[in-house]
């Protein structure tokens, strides 16, 4: 163990570690994952473990009785500090302190780039306000968008991952009864009525502007309807709760809208509620209801939800509240990918993608299992602000975000991938020990040290066939004459490399295999340094003059990675 400056440098950095680790983890720090995130930093401490855990252990324990907030005060992580440099242009009637937005998912899919949109700008409106956050799943719909628990796991992680911590958090279908109070009270104030018009009359009818006949009835006789939906005596599809709106208005679609309607239970059981409920609210009903009820002050969504401003407008005026202020952006479109739910689901059923983490697709699991920062992401959002033009959006162009990022971070190995082609080096003066640079902007990080005095190299056969019979420089180790079978030392002038090919190799003796899982789901294989195994699960790495990658399985005679990006 070392001591005096070299032990307190070493303790605060443990500190350091440990505190953005509780940050993340609600207060309570990890001490295996500290380890291996000190162990990525400084590889040269792994011969020291045994004298270094006991401190570990010791630091965890320190950081984890810190209260979390207080905790934030004094460690804040890289990722904050840049979300806190980030501006956004101020929100119209926008008061300090009296905020609050909502990010209100489906959880019958994966959340993707685009869903990161919303939720990024309703979380960071709130901060910057000095708001409140509230994340709503709007899971009412146990036929057409069924919910599934695994989703209100996974989107609860994906948004934890983006920085978005949430303030509140509520599930539709636990608040059932408050929709029914409220289209009661709708009812009975002649605001909302049952119809038993079936959809195809009822279109008939609005489409010429005319009511349907079920309309004008009396509300006790509403009521009753309302309770036999309730009660079971009608069946799915046999009775509608519509709003009263302006049946001239120019848009067909705002006419008299859907509010609740029945859903067999039998058929359509829900993951949360079972079988206990029947009739449930359309998302215009529940999702006018729940902002009012939870003081709303900003709805950040797409511009698709223009219309639902418009229908919802007509339970607000008619209940006598006030609506949020609506501000609507643009559509989201990927250049070369899809953001469709419905395009994922259908591509994980039949076997086309592996699942929401295939690294072809934007959902953010993949883009996370791929190394993608969610600091680009919400650079990205940023950078697009909030209009009504519709974005086109090259990945590049995150990816460019991206390498800004963990550039700083990604330590150097060579990796040498495809067909493969073996050297031996000949007239190697002396021994030859080369020292590379574990990162070339940070000369305080221990080099890569590799001994190629006995054995040969291994260099990628197109650089081998490319360059046969002509001079080379093989990176840091010299200037060499590629022969058939080998590789003749010529000399290690610098200057006089200026002019040769640049050529990355791996050790044969220092190397181990690895797999890359691409972004075209191939997988790469090839071999790369040994030293990479001193690398935490999770690093960066960038591969020189290949690729960054993020490190998802580390063996001792293999690494498992996956792309990120050039």
């Amino acid at each position: 163990m070392q001591s005096g400056e070299k032990s307190d440098e070493l303790r605060e950095t443990v500190r350091k570690i440990a505190a953005q680790n509780a940050i993340k983890h609600d207060g309570r720090a990890d001490p295996s994952s500290v380890m291996g995130k000190l162990l990525s930093l400084r590889p040269e401490l792994r011969s020291s473990i045994r004298e270094i855990m006991p401190v570990i252990n010791e630091v965890c324990r320190e950081i984890s009785s810190i209260p979390l907030e207080k905790l934030s005060e004094i460690y804040v992580d890289e990722g904050k500090k840049r979300q806190e440099e980030l501006d956004l242009p101020d929100l119209p009637k926008a008061v300090r302190g009296e905020v609050v937005t909502r990010f209100a998912p489906n959880p019958n899919s994966a959340l993707h780039l685009g869903s990161s949109r919303a939720a990024i700008l309703s979380h960071d409106y709130a901060k910057k306000y000095g708001g409140r956050f509230i994340v709503r799943f709007e899971d009412t719909d146990p036929r057409l968008k069924r919910s599934d628990m695994k989703f209100y796991s996974m989107v609860k992680e994906d948004l934890k991952w983006l920085g978005c911590e949430w303030d509140e958090i509520y599930m539709q279908s636990e608040r059932m009864e408050i929709y029914y109070r409220f289209a009661e009270d709708a009812i009975k104030k002649g605001l909302a009525y049952v119809t038993e018009c079936d959809s195809q009359r009822f279109r008939s009818l609005v489409l010429k502007s005319m009511p349907c006949p079920d309309r004008d009835l009396l509300p006790e006789e509403q009521l009753e309807r309302w309770n036999k939906m309730l009660s079971g005596g009608y069946r799915e599809g046999q009775a509608v709760v519509r709003i009263k709106t302006d049946l001239e208005h120019p848009n067909p679609a705002v006419r008299d809208w859907p509010a609740l309607r029945i859903i067999d239970p039998e058929r359509y059981s829900h993951p949360i509620a079972g079988k206990k409920y029947r009739v449930w609210p359309l998302y215009n009903w529940a999702s006018a209801v729940d902002d009012h009820l939870m003081g709303i002050t900003h709805i950040i969504r797409g511009q698709e939800h223009f219309v639902n401003m418009i229908r919802q407008g007509y339970v607000y005026e008619a209940f006598g509240w006030a609506y949020p202020q609506a501000v609507h952006y643009g559509k989201l479109m990927i250049e070369g990918g899809s953001l469709s739910k419905s395009d994922i689901e259908r591509g994980i059923k039949e076997g086309k993608f592996s699942g929401y983490d295939d690294p072809r697709l934007a959902t953010l699991i993949a883009l996370r299992r791929r190394g993608i920062e969610p600091e680009a992401i919400r650079k990205m959002i940023h950078e697009m602000g909030i209009n009504t033009n519709t974005a086109t959006v090259s990945l590049d162009i995150l990816y460019a975000l991206n390498r800004k990022i963990i550039d700083g971070v990604s330590n150097r190995y060579f990796g040498v991938f495809g067909e493969l082609h073996r050297l031996n080096l000949e007239g190697i003066p002396g021994q030859l020990t080369v020292s590379l640079p574990r990162h070339p902007s940070d000369p305080s990080r221990p080099k890569r040290i590799i001994n190629v005095n006995s054995g040969g190299v291994v260099i990628e056969d197109r650089d081998y066939s490319g360059n046969l019979g002509k001079e080379v420089r093989l990176i840091g180790l010299g200037n060499f004459k590629l022969l058939d079978g080998g590789a003749r030392f010529v000399n290690n002038d610098l200057n006089y490399a200026k002019g040769l090919p640049h050529i990355h190799w791996v050790s044969e003796n220092q190397s181990i295999d690895i797999s890359v899982l691409m972004d075209d789901a191939t997988e790469l294989r090839g071999k790369t340094e040994s030293g990479i195994t001193y690398e935490a699960q999770g690093s960066h790495v960038q591969f020189e003059r290949e690729f960054f990658a993020k490190i998802e399985v580390i063996r001792p005679d293999s690494v498992y990675a996956v792309y990120t990006s050039r």
